[in-house]
């Protein structure tokens, strides 16, 4: 029984971003449990600097803490478990070669180190970064419990997805469809996926880049200049994401970085074939074969070909993950949640 008022914490407070999705289910199934909590969002005017806001907002939540019970899933100098679903920030500077000069990243870096320190426990969504935790900032493995990220399963209905997306895309029945969803294209490997597209094959396979982008006119240019513009459709951020997920074969995701996406977890929920990269933490879940090395690791294609000339293959691959992820519902990561919150306020 959780005695102290269970906060919530995340700054944003959006309906695309992954960690603000898996808060969102996360409240939910607490509300289903009728367990008392406070969702807290940053009120901090977004003119100002980013590093600005980050900085007060950490004072702000640190400032009224008082007698309440901070879960957070921020970076922030005070919580009492910290989830570390934006992964270790040290670690993606290094991946993407970002400059530490900027004071953003300074300020994540000062506010990470603390967190980690200061955490009563640590809440990781995968091994990989467990161990970047513990490599990084030689934290304790016994202060960090690896619970995987869970989402609500839903029964798809193809027929109808089918009949809305082929009536507004002119997809053909005979069409094998490779999908990527996510916003912030670079990082997440949207060049890397239409690069893998371009040495596909198969003449009836279509792609689907579904998220926001500020830079979209470099990643539409791209398609033209590799010749596939007539087969990948941008479709920006979309609500009815699930319909992509229903009509898909291929869930393609050949991310830099990524501690756990939820798209994979979503991806192998509407029966795709998942493939990403071992920078993803989500990799710990696939088999060997759909897990690339890199986000430049094109020897992939010669998996994809093979899957979409193999529909025997492609349809077992299709089953076996809907099998597996059915192990990863959000009801099984809140009793895990909840153990740990648990264990730590008694």
């Amino acid at each position: 029984m959780i005695k102290k008022n269970l906060i919530l914490i995340r700054a944003n407070k959006t309906k695309f971003g992954g960690a603000e999705v898996y808060l969102s289910r996360l409240s939910s199934a607490l509300k289903d449990l009728n367990i008392e909590h406070e969702l807290v969002h940053s009120s901090i005017p977004k003119f100002l600097p980013s590093w600005l806001r980050v900085l007060l907002f950490n004072n702000q939540v640190c400032q009224n803490k008082k007698n309440d019970f901070y879960f957070s899933l921020e970076r922030i100098s005070c919580p009492d478990i910290y989830r570390a679903g934006d992964g270790v920030h040290k670690v993606f500077l290094s991946i993407e070669k970002k400059s530490k000069i900027n004071l953003l990243h300074k300020v994540y870096l000062f506010l990470e180190k603390k967190c980690f320190i200061n955490s009563k426990k640590i809440i990781a969504n995968s091994h990989m970064i467990k161990k970047e935790i513990i490599d990084t900032y030689n934290i304790s493995s016994s202060k960090i419990e690896v619970i995987y990220n869970g989402i609500n399963l839903v029964k798809p209905d193809f027929g109808k997805s089918y009949e809305k997306l082929s009536k507004e895309f002119d997809i053909k029945n005979d069409e094998k469809i490779l999908l990527y969803v996510g916003s912030g294209f670079k990082r997440k490997g949207v060049e890397e996926f239409l690069e893998i597209f371009s040495k596909v094959q198969n003449p009836r396979s279509r792609a689907f880049i579904v998220g926001k982008e500020k830079k979209i006119s470099y990643y539409k240019n791209l398609a033209k200049d590799l010749g596939i513009v007539e087969k990948v459709i941008f479709t920006g951020p979309r609500s009815d994401v699930a319909d992509f997920y229903t009509i898909s074969d291929i869930f393609l995701f050949p991310t830099r970085y990524e501690p756990f996406s939820n798209v994979i977890l979503e991806a192998m929920s509407f029966s795709n074939v998942v493939i990403t990269t071992k920078q993803n933490g989500a990799h710990e879940i696939l088999e060997d074969e759909f897990i690339m090395n890199n986000s430049k690791d094109y020897s992939i294609v010669e998996i994809i070909d093979e899957l979409l000339e193999n529909q025997e293959k492609m349809d077992k691959i299709k089953a076996q993950n809907l099998e597996i992820v059915k192990n990863f519902s959000i009801e099984k990561n809140v009793e895990q949640t909840l153990k740990v919150i648990n264990e730590v306020i008694n």
